[in-house]
C-alpha cells in the first residue's frame, strides 16, 4: 500500500494543496502490510505517518529497497496525475471518501472496490490471495525486464522475447533456475589451509638455506646428496600443493533439469524429452583377460540407465574381433528385454544384475509394489540361466565350429574323390578350420584357429546393430503369464551396436585410442549424439541418474564452454585394508576436487562425458588468455570461426594457412573423405548447446529443437559407418593428431584432456551423492606395480614430447599449467627418493649423519616442517573427505611405487628418447592362490618381477644397517648416540613405508616363516661383526658442540 506524508485527518483539498506544493520529482512513500497485520515501511524517510489502522510499534523501519509507484500498491483510490506528467499519488482513508468515513473502514472498503473495479479481476484476485502485493507479477504485466535478484525498467515498450521466443508466462509459471551451483569449502577450513601452506613454504626456504650454510665437514658427500634430494622434494611438493589451494564442490538440481527439458510447455506441448543425445562407448580387446560376463553386465547397466530411451545409444568396441564377445553381447540384449523393464518398474539400483543380486543389503527396502518379491525371484532365475549360457558359449562355439568343419571336410573329400575317379587321393586334403556363426556363415573376425584375414591383427571390419533405433513414442508393456507384468512400463531398449574396426598388417592401429576414434566416426554416422560417455568394460553404471547429473553441467549457463565432465573412479573388490592404495582416494577426492577450482580436472581414461564438438578439436565459443609471469593478466581470446575448417582440404591446402601462436590453436580440417561425417559436425555442435531460456544464456538453442524423432537406420547409412572404421580411413587425416583421442602415448587420456584445456576449454568434476560408476582394480602387488609403471611411462613420454606443459598456450591457466607440469615431472622424483632411502643406511654404515650434529636448530626446523605437513594433511582430509588411513596408505605406496615402477619408467623413457631402445618389464614366475573361493585370493599371489629388486634391496640394506649401526655404537669407547638415533629414525621411516611391500611378499598368512628370522639374524650379526673388524669405530671421536648426548 502507499500512504501520503500528510495526516489522514486532513481534507482532500488540503491534501491536494500539499501535493501541489511538493517538488515534482519527490517520490511517494510506500508501506507494506504483512500477513500478521503489521505494517512495515519501504522508505528511508522518517516522516511517514501511519496512524489509525496502520499504526504499530515498528512504523519507522529503514529498508534499502525502494519500490517504484505502481497502480496496485495502494488499494481503492483513483489515480491523480499531475499536469506535468509527474508521478501518481494515491490517497487513503477519508481522503478518498471525503472525510465521512473512518480511516479503517474506508481502507477496507476501498480495497474491495479496487479489486472489483480492476480491469484484470482474475489476475488481481490471484495477486491478493495472500494479502501481499506480487511485485514480480506487476513488473511482467507492465512489460518490465526481470533479472536474477533485481528488477529494472525496460527502455523499449515491448522488446522482451523478440530474440529468444520467451514470454512472461514462462517466468511466471516456471521461474528460471540454475541447474548447478558451486559449494565452496568453508573459510574456517580453507583459510588455515592456505596459511599453513604459506608457512611451510617459508620454513622450507629457511631450512634449506640453513642446511646449505651449515655443511657436515665430516661427510660432505653425505651432506651433498641429502641437500640435492631435499631441494628436489621441496620443489616436487610445491608442484603438488599449489594447484590445491582453491578446491570447490559442486551440486546439481535434477528436479530443475526435468522441469526445463521434460515438462509440457508451449514449445513442448506433449512433454517429450528435449535433452540432447548421448553415445556411450565401451571398449574391450581380449575375452580371456576381460570376461564376457563382466562386459555383458556393464552393457546391461547402460541399457537400463535412467535417460530418455530415444536419446541414448550404446556402442561396444571389440578390438580383438572375438566371436565370443559378439555372441555374449547378443545374449545380453536378449536378457535386457526383461531386465530393463524390471529395473524401470521397481526402480532398481544398481542396474548391473551381478552387482544387484550379490549385494548384501535388504532388497525389499523402499519397495512398495506387492509383486516385487515374485518379480525378483523370477528375474533372478532368468539371470542365473543367462550366466550359464554365457559361461557355456566357448564350448558351444567350439562344438558348432567342429560340426560345420566336419561337414566342410566331408564335402572337400567328396569333391576330391569325384575328381580322382571315385578314389580318395593319397595326398592329405588341405582344409582350413573356420569359426562359424550361429546362422551357418563364417565369422568375419578372429577365428579360434587364426589364419590370414582372420587373426587379431588381420580381420575385416564388423558392425552389427543388435538393438534397433527405438520408437519416439513410449511403448508400454502388458501382462504376460510367461514373463513379468510390465503394464504401464516402458519396454523400449536403447540402440546398441557391436563394432570391431578393420585391422590389417602394416598399419599402426594405435591401440585403445585408435579404437575410440573408430567409434567416434561410426557413432557420428549412426546416431551422432552431441555427447559421448566412455567406459571400460569393467566399469558399470552404479547410479542410474549419473547421466542426468552430468547433463546438468552441460546444459547450464556457461555449459557450452565445458569440454568434458569427469566422474570419480570407485572400485569394488578391494581388500578392506586397501594395502596398495587401490582406491586412490587422495587423487580422486583431493587433487581432482582442487583442479575443479581451476580450469578443471584431468581426463583419467574412463567415466568421462565428452562434448563431441570439443573432441573434434574445435575451440570453445568463448575463451580467455592469461599473460604475465603468473598468468595474472586475463583477456578475452580471439574467436576463430570454426566453420572455415569444415571446408574440404582439397580446396585449400593446410600448409598455405597462417599458423596461430600455438599449434594446438590451429583448427582441424582433415576429417577424412566421408561427407556424412563432415556434415554431422555442425549438427552435433548445435544440439549440444544449452537452452536459450534466459537472457544470460549465450550460444543457446531454442526450446523444443530436439523433439523430432530420429530417422531409422538404412543400408547406405550402415555401409557408410563400416567404411569409416576401415584401417585406411585415417590416412592423410588429422585423426589422432588434432582430432579425437590423441596418439603417441600410452596415457592417451591425459594428453587428450590436456589438448582440450590448451584450446581454452574447461572441464568439471562431478561427484555424485551415490557413486556414478563402479569398476575393478588389480589388488595384486605385481599387477598394481605394472599399472603404475604404465601410467608413469606415459608421464615420461609427455615430458619429452610437445605435450609438455612448458609449451602450453596462453589459454592455459597458471596453476593448471603447474598441475600438468607435475604430471610429467613426478616420475623423476624416483631418482632422489631411491637415494634418500639409502641415506639412513649409509649413515649407519659410516657412523656419520647428514648434519654435523642434532643441534637445536635442526630439530626445530624438522619439528616445524613435520607439524605443518601434518596440519596441512589434516585440513586436506577435512575438505576432501578422505580418511587418515587412506592418506597413510597413499604415502606408503608413493614410496613403494616411487622406488620401483617410477624408477623403471624413467629409465625406460630415457633409453627410448636417447637410444631408441624400448624395455618391457614382464613377469618371470607365478604362484597361484591357495583358496579359489576367497574373493581376495589374488591379493596373496606372488608374481616375481624385476620391479621388486629395488624396494627389496632398500629393505635389506636398511635392516642390516640398523644392526651394524647399533653394534658400532655399542662397541665404541665413546658412543655417539645422537648420530645413531638420527640414522635409526630415518631407517624406521623407510621401513614403515615399505611395510605393505614386505607384507605382499609374505604370502597369505601375512607372516614370515621362523627360519627366515633365524637366518636374517645370523646374517646381520655376521655382517656387522665383519664390518666392525674391517672398519673399527673411532675411539677418539668426539661430538661437536651443541650435539645431543645420551
Amino acid at each position: 500500500m502507499a500512504t501520503s506524508s500528510g495526516s489522514p485527518k486532513k481534507s482532500s483539498s488540503s491534501s491536494s494543496s500539499s501535493t501541489a506544493s511538493r517538488p515534482p520529482n519527490q517520490g511517494i512513500k510506500f508501506a507494506r502490510r504483512t500477513s500478521s497485520g503489521r505494517v512495515v515501511s519501504l522508505s528511508r524517510d522518517d516522516d511517514l505517518d501511519m496512524s489509525g489502522e496502520f499504526a504499530g510499534p515498528n512504523d519507522y523501519i529503514n529498508y534499502t529497497v525502494m519500490m517504484p509507484p505502481t497502480p496496485d500498491n495502494q488499494p481503492g483510490a483513483d489515480s491523480e496525475t499531475k499536469p506535468d506528467g509527474g508521478p501518481q499519488r494515491r490517497r487513503t482513508g477519508d481522503e478518498e471518501g471525503g472525510g465521512n468515513a473512518t480511516a479503517t473502514g474506508a481502507a477496507k472498503m476501498d480495497r474491495r472496490v479496487s479489486v472489483m473495479k480492476s480491469s484484470n479481476n482474475k489476475s488481481m484476485l490471484l495477486r491478493t490471495q495472500t494479502g501481499d502485493f506480487d511485485h514480480n507479477r506487476w513488473l511482467f504485466e507492465t512489460k518490465g525486464k526481470y533479472g536474477i535478484g533485481n528488477a529494472f525498467w525496460s527502455a523499449e515498450d515491448d522488446d522482451y522475447g523478440s530474440e529468444t521466443g520467451m514470454s512472461m508466462s514462462d517466468f511466471l509459471d516456471k521461474p528460471w533456475k540454475p541447474l548447478t551451483r558451486k559449494v565452496k569449502i568453508p573459510t574456517a577450513i580453507l583459510s588455515p589451509y592456505r596459511l599453513l601452506v604459506l608457512i611451510r613454504v617459508v620454513v622450507l626456504t629457511l631450512f634449506l638455506t640453513w642446511r646449505i650454510q651449515n655443511p657436515n665437514r665430516d661427510a660432505m658427500w653425505l651432506w651433498g646428496m641429502s641437500i640435492v634430494c631435499e631441494c628436489w622434494f621441496a620443489f616436487s611438493w610445491l608442484l603438488d600443493i599449489l594447484p590445491k589451494i582453491n578446491p570447490i564442490n559442486r551440486a546439481t538440481d535434477l528436479a530443475a533439469l526435468r522441469d526445463k527439458f521434460e515438462q509440457s510447455s508451449p514449445s513442448n506441448p506433449h512433454g517429450r524429452s528435449d535433452l540432447p543425445g548421448i553415445d556411450i562407448f565401451v571398449s574391450t580387446a581380449d575375452p580371456e583377460k576381460e570376461p564376457p560376463l563382466v562386459t555383458a553386465n556393464t552393457i546391461l547397466s547402460i541399457l537400463a540407465v535412467d535417460y530418455p530411451v530415444e536419446k541414448l545409444s550404446c556402442y561396444i568396441s571389440d578390438d580383438g574381433g572375438a566371436i565370443l564377445t559378439f555372441e555374449a553381447m547378443a545374449e545380453a540384449v536378449q536378457f535386457a528385454e526383461v531386465w530393463v523393464p524390471f529395473c524401470r518398474k521397481h526402480n532398481i539400483e544398481p542396474r548391473n544384475p551381478d552387482s544387484y543380486f550379490s549385494s548384501k543389503t535388504d532388497p525389499t527396502k523402499n519397495k512398495k509394489r506387492p509383486d516385487f518379491v515374485k518379480d525378483r525371484r523370477w528375474i533372478k532365475r532368468e539371470y542365473d540361466e543367462f550366466k550359464v549360457r554365457i559361461n557355456g558359449l566357448p564350448e558351444a562355439i567350439r562344438k558348432r565350429s567342429e560340426t560345420y568343419n566336419s561337414k566342410e571336410e566331408m564335402k572337400e573329400k567328396k569333391l576330391a574323390r569325384e575328381k580322382n575317379g571315385g578314389v580318395l587321393p593319397l595326398d592329405p586334403i588341405s582344409f582350413t578350420k573356420s569359426t562359424w556363426m550361429a546362422d551357418g556363415t563364417h565369422w568375419p573376425g578372429t577365428w579360434l584357429n587364426p589364419t590370414a584375414d582372420h587373426s587379431k591383427g588381420d580381420h575385416a571390419g564388423i558392425l552389427q546393430v543388435m538393438s534397433k533405433v527405438p520408437e519416439n513414442e513410449t511403448v508400454m508393456g502388458h501382462s504376460d503369464e510367461k514373463k513379468l507384468d510390465f503394464t504401464g512400463v516402458d519396454i523400449r531398449l536403447p540402440m546398441f551396436a557391436y563394432v570391431s574396426r578393420e585391422k590389417r598388417p602394416g598399419y599402426d592401429h594405435n591401440k585403445k585410442a585408435g579404437a575410440m576414434n573408430a567409434l567416434v566416426r561410426a557413432s557420428a554416422i549412426l546416431s551422432n549424439g552431441p555427447f559421448i560417455l566412455n567406459l571400460d568394460c569393467d566399469h558399470y553404471i552404479y547410479n542410474s541418474q549419473a547421466l542426468r547429473e552430468g547433463m546438468c553441467f552441460m546444459m547450464d549457463r556457461g555449459g557450452d564452454r565445458i569440454c568434458y565432465i569427469q566422474f570419480p573412479q570407485r572400485f569394488e573388490g578391494i581388500d578392506p585394508s586397501d594395502r596398495y592404495a587401490n582406491h586412490n582416494t587422495v587423487f580422486f577426492d583431493g587433487n581432482m576436487r582442487a583442479l575443479d577450482g581451476l580450469q578443471g580436472p584431468v581426463y583419467v581414461g574412463t567415466g568421462c562425458m565428452f562434448r563431441r564438438y570439443a573432441l573434434y578439436g574445435f575451440h570453445p565459443p568463448r575463451a580467455n588468455e592469461y599473460s604475465g609471469m603468473f598468468g595474472q593478466l586475463k583477456s578475452p581470446a580471439p574467436n576463430i570461426s570454426a566453420m572455415q575448417s569444415l571446408q574440404s582440404d582439397q580446396e585449400e591446402d593446410l600448409d598455405t594457412q597462417p599458423l596461430t601462436s600455438h599449434p594446438d590453436l590451429n583448427l582441424p580440417r582433415k576429417f577424412g573423405n566421408s561427407t556424412v561425417l563432415t556434415e554431422s559436425i555442425a549438427i552435433a555442435e548445435y544440439q549440444g548447446r544449452p537452452l536459450a531460456d534466459h537472457i544470460s544464456i549465450k550460444n543457446g538453442r531454442p526450446p523444443g529443437a530436439l523433439l523430432l524423432p530420429r530417422a531409422p537406420l538404412d543400408a547406405p547409412t550402415v555401409a557408410e559407418a563400416i567404411s569409416v572404421i576401415s584401417c585406411w580411413y585415417e590416412d592423410k587425416t588429422e585423426w589422432g593428431d588434432r582430432i579425437g583421442w590423441i596418439y603417441g602415448s600410452v596415457t592417451e587420456d591425459v594428453v587428450t584432456g590436456y589438448r582440450m584445456h590448451n584450446r581454452g576449454w574447461r572441464s568439471v568434476y562431478c561427484v555424485t551423492k551415490r557413486d556414478a560408476f563402479h569398476g575393478t582394480a588389480p589388488i595384486n602387488l605385481t599387477d598394481r606395480l605394472h599399472q603404475v609403471l604404465r601410467w608413469a611411462t606415459g608421464s615420461v613420454e609427455i615430458f619429452f614430447s610437445r605435450n609438455n606443459a612448458f609449451l602450453g598456450s596462453k589459454r592455459l591457466k597458471f596453476l593448471q599449467r603447474i598441475a600438468y607440469l607435475n604430471v610429467g615431472i613426478y616420475p623423476f622424483t624416483s631418482f632422489f627418493l631411491v637415494v634418500y632411502c639409502f641415506l639412513p643406511a649409509l649413515s649407519l654404515f659410516t657412523g656419520n649423519f647428514i648434519v654435523q650434529s642434532l643441534n637445536i636448530s635442526f630439530l626445530v626446523y624438522l619439528l616445524t616442517i613435520t607439524v605443518t605437513l601434518t596440519l596441512i594433511s589434516l585440513l586436506e582430509v577435512k575438505w576432501s573427505g578422505i580418511g587418515l588411513e587412506e592418506w597413510w596408505r597413499n604415502e606408503q605406496f608413493w614410496v613403494i611405487g616411487g622406488t620401483s615402477a617410477h624408477l623403471a619408467a624413467v629409465l625406460q623413457g630415457l633409453l627410448k628418447v636417447i637410444a631408441g631402445i624400448e624395455i618391457s618389464f614382464t613377469l618371470t614366475s607365478k604362484s597361484g592362490g591357495e583358496d579359489e573361493d576367497d574373493i581376495y585370493a589374488d591379493l596373496y599371489i606372488v608374481k616375481w618381477t624385476s620391479l621388486f629388486m629395488m624396494p627389496l634391496t632398500i629393505m635389506v640394506v636398511n635392516l642390516v644397517a640398523v644392526v651394524i649401526g647399533f653394534s658400532r655404537t655399542l662397541y665404541s669407547v665413546i658412543p655417539q648416540w645422537s648420530k645413531l638415533m638420527g640414522g635409526l629414525f630415518f631407517s624406521f621411516w623407510v621401513l614403515a613405508h615399505m611395510y605393505p611391500f614386505a607384507k605382499g611378499l609374505m604370502g597369505r598368512r601375512g607372516r614370515v616363516p621362523t627360519i627366515v628370522y633365524v637366518w636374517a639374524g645370523l646374517v646381520s650379526i655376521t655382517v656387522s661383526l665383519l664390518w666392525i673388524s674391517i672398519s673399527p669405530p673411532d675411539d677418539t671421536a668426539t661430538t661437536s658442540g651443541g650435539g645431543v648426548q645420551i
